[in-house]
């Protein structure tokens, strides 16, 4: 939580200097001028924190956003990345890539990342308890890559590769992580996935969508070509959103996703999980993981000046092996506050504070999220 406000400090620091060599400061934040359409954007966060297990963590969150070609029918595109160190020589170093060509005729996705890092486990399944938390090293190595291409208007088909190694050491042997039965692979593992994608895309921006629906299902197989426990098996995957304007300030959205990970017994790392900043806010990611993964949410926009938003969210969600039993879905709910850097292209900074379930025993479960961008 420190992180984060010390990062939203820096940020509006900034953007008061900005102010001041540019224009007067209410100009600057409550304006309704449109910044420049073409030109390039480039935000940077600092961000430091602490934790018993990391010790202070300092590290960099940023943002470029630019276009490929001057024609005002390309989309925007973007690089952003993380950069996190501690003074327990723990990093995590991602990098999202996310270009647009000319027209829009092809998309291209990557997803690199570096993880030595720390997250707290609780078990599989839908029913883990907040007492059986334990602390487990990580080391990650994934490196994805998507192009998709423009097959008719509205309709993209990609492929898609993706590589991951993983690697795990428990701090405090003899709990829930080395003792339960259906824990598999507790040492990690790599495995490598190649998939198909098909995608419906009719919303008027992929920034800041105030129309049109999104539709992206992808299949994904794992081959045996590493040999001994190594994941061999199928991902799916289903991405929905539509949205739809009530007034010039006023968005209503909806978004639905589905995930299942099929073929023989798959090591707990690959798992779907629920909650994370984008979907089912308020749940720590990784608190829930099974096989299977539903969940779906609705979100308010009310903009009432171009720089500033507000956001009220509600959702339900929930994991499962094979049979899904909509008495166990877990609510989600909660509202945000974001900051407009570029009322055109509807950057942003986003605010959020989700609350979910309260099992008994235990404080209800909530969280605070500092992202750039929407939650979908």
């Amino acid at each position: 939580m420190k992180k984060f406000l010390f990062s939203i400090a820096i940020f509006f620091c900034l953007q008061i200097c900005n102010a001041f060599s540019q224009k007067k400061i209410l100009e600057r934040f409550l304006s309704d001028k449109n910044d420049s359409t073409q030109r390039s954007r480039f935000l940077i966060l600092p961000a430091f924190g602490y934790t018993q297990e990391t010790g202070f963590n300092y590290g960099l969150v940023s943002l470029a956003s630019f276009y490929t070609d001057k024609d005002t029918s390309t989309r925007n595109s973007s690089v952003a990345g993380l950069i996190s160190f501690t003074t327990k020589k723990q990093s995590m170093v991602t990098l999202k890539p996310d270009i647009w060509s000319k027209q829009n005729r092809y998309h291209y996705i990557g997803d690199l990342r570096y993880k030595n890092f720390p997250f707290n486990f609780y078990g599989i399944g839908d029913r883990t308890t907040q007492a059986d938390e334990e602390k487990i090293t990580q080391k990650l190595v994934r490196i994805g890559l998507e192009a998709e291409k423009l097959m008719r208007r509205g309709s993209y088909t990609g492929l898609n590769i993706s590589y991951e190694n993983h690697q795990f050491s428990d701090k405090e042997p003899g709990g829930i992580y080395q003792t339960s039965p259906g824990i598999r692979d507790r040492d990690g593992g790599e495995v490598l996935f190649l998939g198909l994608s098909q995608i419906i895309d009719t919303r008027n921006s992929n920034v800041y969508s105030t129309r049109g629906t999104f539709l992206k299902f992808n299949y994904s197989y794992a081959p045996d070509i590493f040999g001994g426990e190594n994941y061999t098996g199928s991902l799916v995957k289903l991405d929905f959103r539509t949205f739809k304007s009530y007034n010039p300030k006023t968005v209503l959205g909806f978004n639905l996703n589905y995930q299942t990970l099929g073929g023989g017994s798959a090591p707990f790392y690959l798992l779907p999980q629920l909650g994370n900043d984008a979907m089912m806010r308020g749940y720590y990611t990784g608190r829930y993981r099974n096989n299977d993964l539903l969940a779906t949410q609705i979100e308010l926009r009310y903009r009432p000046i171009p720089r500033v938003g507000f956001v009220g969210f509600a959702g339900a969600g929930t994991v499962y092996n094979t049979r899904l039993d909509f008495e166990r879905f877990k609510p989600s709910y909660g509202a945000g506050l974001r900051y407009f850097f570029d009322t055109v292209r509807g950057l942003s900074l986003r605010m959020d504070y989700g609350f979910g379930e309260k099992r008994n025993g235990e404080e209800r479960q909530k969280g605070f999220y500092l992202a750039l961008g929407e939650a979908f």
